[in-house]
């Protein structure tokens, strides 16, 4: 058959004679039913005799036979056998787009930025707007005071090593709660989400209570000059006490599902346990760690309620910045507050987006590495 008949052939198939040739393949060869993983297929003459199938898109559509070889069979006729396809199926009729489980996409997209606006972008651009009344100098006088630079660095220190604390301990948490059978398994896991739910006050109370001077933990450490309650690593015990769950529950589903093969199979060939954890087990998790100390740092810069009791709120020792933007809109200060917020949230999102940075390129590098 000439290509100009093929052309013509292919057109009535497509219910548009003389239209440009197209037919579809699919590039695996397996047929699922009398449907099939589809990809768009350009026939181009590249000789006397010679045709081949060239790839341009994805679709799914309906197959005219029942037995892909027929396809083959015919179109083998017209294409180069010794090329990668190993299928193609002439196809007719008009192609179909996959139908929606659920329709409605415009109204539900149009909702879900209406909702983040609302709740998200409206708030802070207020804050923003806020500030922006305020003088140059005004603003670096209420960013710049010397109480509010010490507050800034408790307040971001303690979050990052308190989420950096939480990475290590919570990953071991996670480790034991997917790996390990013992008893009382369930209620070990429980007491995980015991910080989401507990209210931060009661946190709070809780935690001075037991590490004052008087309390069941505090009482021996003082004696060995460690004090906790109403210093900096009171803040740090509140802020890693709350961001715990965060890294345990974004590690423990990762680790369940696993390849426990690839341990098997790293050990086979004479891996030592610190070899399989550091190249088989590490790179699988680190992204979910990454993410967990994202999720931790971000909810511990915020917290306000179980840190104020522990703290002791002492000047240029154990404030917090939230302390202080509650302090100004006390004093009706709402410039100054939002001044605070501001900077708060800048580096916040600095930070984060840094670590967003690191967590895909260690996806990146973990898809180039098993490719």
């Amino acid at each position: 058959m000439p290509f100009p008949v093929l052309q013509d052939y292919l057109g009535r198939l497509y219910s548009t004679p003389g239209a440009n040739t197209r037919v579809w393949a699919d590039a695996s060869g397996r047929a699922f039913g009398r449907f099939f993983s589809f990809r768009r297929w350009h026939i181009v003459r590249t000789g006397p005799g010679k045709y081949e199938i060239l790839i341009n898109t994805c679709k799914k559509i309906r197959s005219p036979y029942n037995d892909a070889m027929q396809s083959w069979r015919f179109l083998s006729r017209f294409c180069n056998k010794r090329r990668t396809m190993a299928l193609a199926i002439a196809a007719a009729g008009q192609v179909r787009k996959p139908a929606r489980v659920i329709p409605g996409f415009h109204l539900s997209l149009g909702f879900t930025l209406f909702y983040l606006a609302l709740i998200v972008l409206i708030p802070l651009s207020a804050v923003f707007l806020k500030t922006f009344t305020m003088t140059w100098d005004a603003f670096w006088t209420a960013v710049s005071n010397e109480r509010v630079v010490a507050s800034y660095k408790l307040t971001f220190g303690a979050s990052l090593i308190g989420a950096a604390l939480n990475v290590v301990f919570g990953g071991i948490v996670a480790w034991v709660l997917v790996r390990y059978r013992f008893p009382g398994k369930k209620i070990v896991d429980a007491l995980v989400d015991l910080p989401f739910a507990l209210p931060t006050a009661v946190a709070g109370i809780a935690l001075t209570a037991l590490y004052s001077g008087n309390g069941w933990i505090g009482r021996h450490l003082e004696p060995l000059g460690i004090k906790v309650a109403f210093t900096p690593l009171g803040v740090l015990v509140a802020l890693t006490f709350i961001g715990l769950p965060f890294v345990v529950r974004t590690v423990q589903p990762v680790l369940e599902e696993a390849e426990r093969e690839l341990e098997e199979a790293a050990a086979s060939l004479g891996a030592s346990r610190l070899q399989t954890f550091a190249r088989v087990i590490f790179p699988t998790i680190l992204p979910a760690l990454l993410t967990g100390f994202a999720l931790a740092f971000a909810r511990a810069t915020g917290e306000y309620g179980s840190v104020i009791f522990i703290a002791g709120n002492m000047p240029m020792v154990s404030e917090i910045t939230p302390l202080f933007i509650i302090t100004k809109l006390e004093q009706y200060d709402y410039t100054g507050a939002t001044a605070i917020a501001v900077v708060m949230l800048l580096v916040s999102f600095a930070l984060l987006l840094t670590i967003n940075l690191l967590q895909a390129w260690t996806r990146k590098r973990g898809h180039g590495g098993r490719a």
